[in-house]
């Protein structure tokens, strides 16, 4: 029958620009709506159509007036950013970082990468850095988000991969411990897995020094405090073995180490472990219960277990609990990480960390050097060896390394010792910053290249529960704006010898197909996968290794990725924070996100809707510290530290520990969280201690 209503637009399958759980949703052009498109809901596995305020509001940054359109060259005759062509400006960035490496040396020009760029862009970066730059010295702020739990993966399991199952049995377990996560802001469609546990029957343990909005899901909330998560672990397997708990037969059949492991932790006795970490030994009896009083169980960690100096070691104690009860390496069991950023996960196994080649292969490995050298067309001693880790290269910026090219990272807001960063940033001789907005990075740069976003683009990305997925281009981008891809394919041509760029292809399929044959045969092998099979079927596991493999939703069923296929107990003790209070410093400062913004807030901090539910830092604290300081709730205090000061309103809340202080790291200027938190690394995974560092909390003294 013949209608005059118009058909309806077509519906672009994709999924959501932010965090690890890459949401499902599709994308329907709409006249009027901010960005020219409506989301609407997408049945998927993870979020089973649900999203996030960030989700559903993210088309609004693709309108031309809050993102770069136009390449910027700092003009020297007035020292500010003014428009370019993109070949006035491409020629400058090869000009001065070619300039940087013949009068230094390759390694004083140095690349940092983004736990937001797709596999294709990060893969794309890492073979830019060592065949073009010929530098060692790549890392992203990726090493900010998991590389303790990525570190202390491979030692036990041999094997990088944030969850070793599907999100969705979560909801399946009998109890599941969740340490320094907070979900309910950070990843809201998750929540539902959890909700779906406990109507399932299974019990939530949730460790956090405050008491979140996840914490207040839980069956039981234990809050330590920050910086002591290693302890509280030690002491819960110290229960454990207490209690005969441990399942001997899984240990004697799939690991190794645990004589050495059992005698570390036996030094961690309840009462200890209370008088270390505030948890009252009631509360650690009741938490080994309910986790030990079913079949099956799971940890899963996140950056409050994460980011501090012994971040690898707490998490290698978490696997260690896991392992002696029995709860790994089985269905609806383990340990897991919830990963941060959207492609935290494929950022990494591609080649933008600085000790890694693609497929998660090691830099230092002959074998992996020769088969990505081969792939790459280059002699395999032609490779740089291993870099500085992200924050040692940050430090190094305007001494040894000379040069920098940024790509969808915002260090000058999400680096520890920030204001530090910035001044070395500053005192660079070239900076340049490839982004979708003037972020406080790009600021500072002597060029700013604007780039296309998740929906003018197509590209894979990788969830936390390694499933590698297809973004597909909705949208065309404005004119003047170009890919990271045709970004490097231009700069390859400039800088490398006559046919690089050739190696640097701009079509982000032709790329993937390439990082297919690199991965082939490495730890994380995407070799079976493709674009067509991804949207086949929604979605593809890793390990792939080839097209007529299923691809491999649950690691460690048979057997550990380690050479003999057992995981390895690690023997681990306490150690403190790097930085303990005192009576100059006597409060704890820990930092984290909250539900409207997004890491550094770049991008969602210019959304009118997401800056009205959060439209700037503050400080939480208890009634009791504010009371002894003499402040109320909504009055300016300030949080200094022994490298910098922050002020924010101080919000009054009863739902954090009294000797701890909260402040959210997405702003810039005074609010500033990460000017005062501490650089102290981990030994192993080099990832900053974020989390715990002695402050003192004051009223804010008046301007003047």
């Amino acid at each position: 029958m013949p209608t005059d209503a118009a058909a309806p637009s077509p519906v672009t399958a994709t999924h959501c620009p932010y965090c690890s759980l890459q949401c499902g949703m599709g994308l329907r052009a709409a006249d009027g709506a901010p960005g020219g498109l409506d989301v609407v809901p997408r049945d998927f596995p993870v979020n089973r159509g649900a999203l996030c305020g960030k989700g559903s509001s993210a088309p609004a940054l693709l309108s031309r007036r809050l993102r770069l359109t136009e390449p910027l060259i700092r003009r020297a005759d007035t020292g500010r950013l003014a428009p370019a062509t993109w070949e006035e400006a491409l020629a400058l960035v090869a000009a001065r970082l070619g300039s940087v490496r013949e009068e230094h040396g390759a390694d004083a020009v140095g690349v940092f990468g983004g736990g937001g760029l797709t596999n294709e862009k990060a893969y794309a970066l890492g073979k830019f850095a060592r065949v073009v730059l010929g530098t060692s010295q790549i890392d992203y702020n990726g090493r900010f988000c998991m590389s303790s739990a990525a570190a202390a993966h491979q030692r036990a399991f041999g094997i990088d991969r944030g969850l070793p199952f599907p999100l969705e049995d979560v909801a399946r377990t009998g109890c599941v411990i969740l340490v320094g996560a907070n979900p309910a802001e950070t990843m809201p469609p998750a929540v539902r897995h959890l909700r779906e546990l406990r109507e399932n029957g299974g019990t939530l343990i949730v460790v956090d020094p405050r008491r979140t909005k996840t914490a207040e899901l839980a069956d039981l909330h234990l809050a330590p405090r920050p910086g002591t998560d290693l302890a509280l672990a030690l002491g819960l397997l110290h229960l454990v073995v207490a209690q005969g708990r441990v399942d001997e037969e899984f240990m004697a059949e799939r690991t190794t180490g645990w004589e050495a492991a059992r005698a570390a932790v036996m030094a961690h006795w309840p009462e200890l472990v209370e008088r270390i970490t505030g948890v009252p030994v009631p509360q650690l009896r009741a938490a080994v219960g309910l986790f030990c009083g079913t079949p099956d169980g799971m940890v899963l960690t996140a950056r409050g277990a994460e980011q501090h100096a012994t971040g690898t070691d707490t998490v290698g104690a978490w696997i260690n609990f896991c392992l002696a009860t029995g709860r790994a390496g089985r269905p609806l069991s383990g340990y897991g990480c919830l990963t941060g950023q959207g492609n935290g996960q494929g950022g990494r196994e591609h080649g933008q960390k600085a000790d890694q080649l693609p497929g998660y292969r090691k830099l230092t490995d002959p074998a992996a050097r020769a088969h990505v050298a081969g792939v790459w067309g280059v002699p395999p001693d032609s490779l740089p060896g291993p870099g500085r880790s992200a924050y040692e290269l940050l430090d190094a910026l305007g001494g040894e390394v000379r040069g920098l090219l940024v790509m969808g990272s915002n260090p000058v807001v999400s680096a520890p010792r920030a204001a530090h960063v910035e001044g070395r940033l500053r005192a660079l001789d070239f900076l340049a910053v490839a982004d979708v907005v003037l972020s406080e990075t790009a600021e500072l740069a002597d060029v700013v290249l604007p780039v296309t976003q998740w929906a003018e683009e197509s590209g894979t990305m990788t969830n936390l529960e390694g499933r590698v997925l297809l973004r597909r281009a909705a949208v065309t981008p404005p004119a003047g704006v170009r890919s990271d891809l045709e970004i490097l394919n231009s700069l390859a041509g400039l800088l490398g010898r006559e046919g690089t760029a050739k190696g640097f292809p701009a079509d982000p399929e032709e790329v993937f197909e390439e990082l297919r044959r690199a991965s082939a045969g490495g730890a994380a092998d995407y070799a079976g996968i493709s674009y067509r099979r991804i949207e086949a079927e929604d979605g593809v596991f890793w390990p792939c290794p080839e097209e007529g493999h299923p691809g491999t939703p649950r690691l460690f069923l048979d057997r550990f990725a380690t050479s003999d296929g057992r995981a390895r107990f690690v023997e681990v003790t306490h150690r403190g924070p790097a930085e303990e209070t005192d009576g100059a410093y006597p409060v704890v400062l820990t930092t984290g996100r909250v539900l409207a913004q997004y890491q550094s807030g770049a991008q969602t901090r210019r959304v009118p809707e997401l800056r009205a539910a959060a439209p700037g830092a503050f400080v939480e604290m208890h009634p009791l510290l504010a009371a002894r300081i003499g402040v109320g709730d909504g009055d300016a205090v300030t949080v200094t530290s022994r490298r910098g000061q922050a002020t924010a309103p101080a919000r009054v809340t009863s739902a954090i520990r009294s000797d701890t202080v909260f402040m959210p790291f997405h702003w810039a200027g005074e609010g500033r969280a990460n000017t005062v938190t501490n650089p102290a690394l981990d030994p192993v995974s080099k990832m900053p201690e974020f989390k715990a560092c002695a402050v003192r909390v004051e009223p804010a003294r008046p301007p003047g």
